[in-house]
């Protein structure tokens, strides 16, 4: 099985982008599973967005404590495989972002060992500026959802980003949607060259 994880701040477009990904792969034949989160059908993604549209101290920690919860749980969908070729993660491991900044790149690091990785990850960026004009356009904003945190985040999420495809999203949906394909089509090859070498 395929995995690809859609990954980055608020903002950035990632249902957007995943959506769209999912759509190119379907074309092809593909059988593709989406999991975004918080998701909406566990115990833990519900707690985690509620606690997102909250205020305070104690609201952050739930919400990340319940998200972390939440993709371990969404977990399950890459092992136990079933009939899908690819399934894709939307929000991620950058969740370690919102951590205290001394405790991001340890808590990438603890994560990562839990969670599958692959070459198609794909970091969707752009200037906080720009991320916050959009989300104002938005009914209800979350708790880590003002310029001042978009900055520190990027940051923060930059900085364990080495290994990621980074996609500036600044542009338009069109653009950058075909950006990711061409990227797509090259990794697909990539895997497809390294599978026959090592066959």
């Amino acid at each position: 099985m395929k995995l690809i994880i859609v990954d980055g701040l608020d903002g950035v477009g990632k249902d957007t982008h995943a959506q769209l990904i999912k759509e190119y792969y379907e074309d092809k034949g593909y059988s593709v599973k989406t999991r975004s989160h918080p998701s909406t059908d566990t115990f833990f993604g519900r707690n985690s967005k509620k606690a997102l549209l909250g205020q305070g101290m104690l609201n952050k920690i739930k919400a990340s404590m319940f998200y972390a919860l939440d993709v371990l749980h969404s977990i399950r969908y890459y092992y136990h495989r079933g009939d899908h070729d690819i399934i894709i993660m939307v929000r991620y491991l950058m969740g370690t972002a919102y951590l205290p900044t001394a405790l991001v790149k340890t808590g990438y690091t603890f994560f990562e060992h839990f969670v599958p990785t692959s070459p198609y990850m794909f970091f969707l960026d752009a200037k906080p500026e720009t991320l916050f004009k959009r989300i104002q356009e938005r009914e209800n904003m979350e708790i880590f959802e003002t310029l001042e945190a978009l900055e520190r985040v990027r940051i923060k999420a930059l900085s364990v980003a080495t290994s990621w495809n980074i996609v500036d999203t600044s542009g338009s949906i069109e653009d950058t949607a075909a950006h990711i394909q061409n990227m797509l089509k090259l990794l697909d090859k990539k895997m497809e060259h390294e599978d026959t070498v090592s066959s």
